[in-house]
């Protein structure tokens, strides 16, 4: 089945105490989570131990944010799969523009740390999304069929039903803009036709396809109402409660 998620991404913000502050006042403010729905909060490493104790029964699940592409070694200043798996971390995003552009990561790279991620009984979130010169260009499709397929059509079905994947128009992302509904469900359609015609019917129709790209409570029920956006990979807006909280509503209003 389809799960419709809000997934919060803390990026490099919040002290310890900020950071479990801000967890307790959406966990005892937010909505209760049913059925599919799911919400997720990818947050620094200092504080994923804690917060997995403290989502325990709630609901809410715990991700990172990266991890390395390989089992341990001599890695200064990473942090494994099994590492994260170890504390209780049930997500980890994988992916993301910023670690794309700042940390040079490529798909042969993403695959590993894609299939370290599955091995260790976690679900990535798999991201993926084009440059405002790519948009401009008309070349947005091209860019996210090469991303999806250097990855995503590198694993097995079986691989494939537990990855969720993550639209981010990098133009989009904390810089104030966002991407039309009509942009949105047109991108989302795209990637889940590319699904479709990869793995079949049952595993495009129920992977889940998260918009990330400056999704804001003012804009989320005109996104969240798009057919094939199944949810928000939200950057500034979950760092703080009541708007965080604001989206997890909206979605449940949307895919209710």
């Amino acid at each position: 089945m389809r799960k419709y998620i809000v997934a919060g991404n803390w990026k490099m913000n919040n002290t310890y105490d900020e950071g479990i502050k801000l967890c307790q006042a959406i966990i005892e403010k937010g909505p209760e989570l049913e059925g599919n729905h799911k919400c997720i909060i990818a947050a620094p490493y200092i504080h994923l131990s804690s917060l997995s104790s403290l989502m325990d029964g709630t609901g809410y699940q715990v991700a990172a944010q990266n991890c390395h592409e390989e089992e341990k070694g001599a890695y200064t200043g990473e942090i494994s799969a099994s590492m994260l798996d170890s504390i209780g971390v049930e997500y980890v995003i994988l992916g993301h523009s910023e670690r794309r552009e700042y940390q040079g990561e490529n798909d042969a790279m993403l695959l590993k740390k894609v299939k370290q991620v599955l091995g260790n009984g976690m679900l990535p979130i798999f991201c993926f999304g084009e440059q405002l010169a790519e948009r401009e260009a008309g070349s947005h499709f091209e860019l996210v069929k090469s991303q999806i397929e250097g990855v995503l059509f590198q694993l097995s079905s079986v691989e494939m039903e537990q990855v969720i994947l993550a639209y981010e128009p990098v133009w989009a992302i904390g810089t104030g803009k966002t991407a039309s509904s009509a942009e949105a469900e047109e991108m989302h359609a795209y990637v889940r036709a590319l699904l479709l015609e990869k793995f079949g019917t049952e595993i495009a129709n129920n992977s889940t396809i998260l918009y990330g790209g400056s999704c804001k409570p003012s804009n989320a029920d005109e996104l969240f109402a798009c057919e094939n956006v199944d949810g928000g990979l939200i950057g500034g807006a979950s760092l703080k409660s009541d708007d965080f909280i604001a989206l997890i509503t909206a979605l449940q209003n949307a895919k209710s």
